[in-house]
């Protein structure tokens, strides 16, 4: 529903707003730098995530306009859209470099598995929200969310996206582990998720994914191989020292050592350029936004509220840590952006409506359960 109270002009959340803004403007002055290589390509780049940037503060505004619990009543609307889209990916998509991810639509190419993370956040907090009696979920009661999850899971996977799929599953623990279960539940699921590693790596998951896995333990078996990526990042991130090599001075990007540098691997060319200080200021925006949404989580005005922010912020969270640990070589290459700061439009743009919910929901706290 619409409304028109002058107190939600009144309760826009500028610290997030600006936060993220903070961000947006660290993202582009590092992309323009990845991408100054090659001009031609590069400032298209640049500008494509200026106007990906509109696009999404766009989107933000209209999304505060509507009162957030409308999306109790279109969740699996909602869901069957993102299951749509996610077909038509496997379907009709466009392939690029053997995956099948991107849905050309003129005038944009949405990567469907994008807006799925924020969907199934919305789909899951709006589930839970429903049948929460306060006694814990029983595993006969989990077994809607765990399909509701395993479906654009399955889909993503056969993209193939390990990256993404993965992340689905992580916003499925953090926003089930929030709401209440009984321990025998929490037993059986850890017992049945650590049962399946074996049976995933053996026929779930593709030879290149495995080699991905392999990689990340013996990253010195294939230095100029499969683990070129992840060398080349370490270098570029361990060369930075304190200070950073300087603005437009990064060898590892500059002298194109460096692959998907505007893209999975865009925090190593900032690390090399500013450097561990620098490095730390954008790892402090991020810490800081974190915070920022669980707080907004907590003083929600209902359940559902607090399931959908912390659902937001689980998203964001687990985004950013993957691929920082994965350019750091703490985790293995899964082609994972950096939110806000990686260049992609899809990613970019379900980021900042999550952004658009967290406003939406802090703005109509005073209203009180509705």
């Amino acid at each position: 529903m619409l409304r028109f109270d002058r107190r939600l002009l009144q309760n826009i959340d500028w610290v997030m707003l600006a936060a993220v803004l903070v961000v947006a403007i660290l993202g582009l002055v590092n992309l323009y730098s990845a991408s100054y290589l090659t001009k031609s390509v590069g400032t298209s780049v640049f500008i494509k995530q200026i106007y990906y940037y509109l696009m999404g503060f766009g989107i933000i505004f209209c999304i505060i306009l509507v009162d957030y619990k409308t999306l109790i009543a279109w969740n699996y609307p909602i869901y069957a859209a993102m299951i749509i889209l996610l077909l038509a990916a496997l379907i009709l998509g466009a392939e690029v470099a053997g995956t099948q991810r991107w849905l050309n639509l003129g005038f944009f190419r949405l990567q469907p598995s994008e807006p799925a993370k924020l969907m199934l956040v919305i789909t899951l907090a709006s589930y839970y929200f429903r049948k929460d009696t306060g006694k814990g979920f029983t595993l006969k009661e989990l077994a809607v969310p765990i399909t509701l999850t395993a479906v654009p899971f399955l889909l993503i996977l056969k993209q193939p996206d390990l990256g993404t799929a993965l992340l689905l599953a992580f916003i499925f623990v953090s926003i089930t582990l929030f709401v209440k279960l009984k321990w025998s539940t929490l037993a059986v699921l850890a017992g049945t998720g650590l049962a399946a590693i074996p049976l995933a790596w053996h026929f779930f998951l593709k030879p290149y994914q495995r080699q991905r896995v392999l990689t990340f333990l013996d990253p010195e078996k294939d230095p100029l191989g499969a683990s070129y990526h992840i060398t080349q990042s370490k270098i570029a991130v361990g060369s930075g020292l304190k200070f950073g090599k300087g603005y437009l001075h990064g060898t590892q990007a500059q002298l194109d050592f460096l692959p998907e540098r505007h893209t999975d691997f865009a925090f190593s060319v900032w690390a090399e350029e500013w450097g561990f200080v620098g490095s730390l200021v954008l790892l402090a925006c991020y810490f800081f936004i974190i915070l920022w949404g669980l707080n907004i989580a907590l003083a929600a005005r209902d359940k559902f509220g607090m399931l959908l922010a912390f659902g937001i912020v689980s998203l964001i969270f687990w985004q950013a840590f993957i691929n920082l640990a994965m350019v750091l070589g703490l985790l293995p290459v899964v082609g994972m952006p950096l939110p806000m700061f990686s260049y992609g439009g899809s990613s970019l743009i379900t980021t900042l409506a999550g952004i658009g919910l967290l406003i939406n929901i802090r703005m109509r706290r005073f209203m009180g359960p509705s």
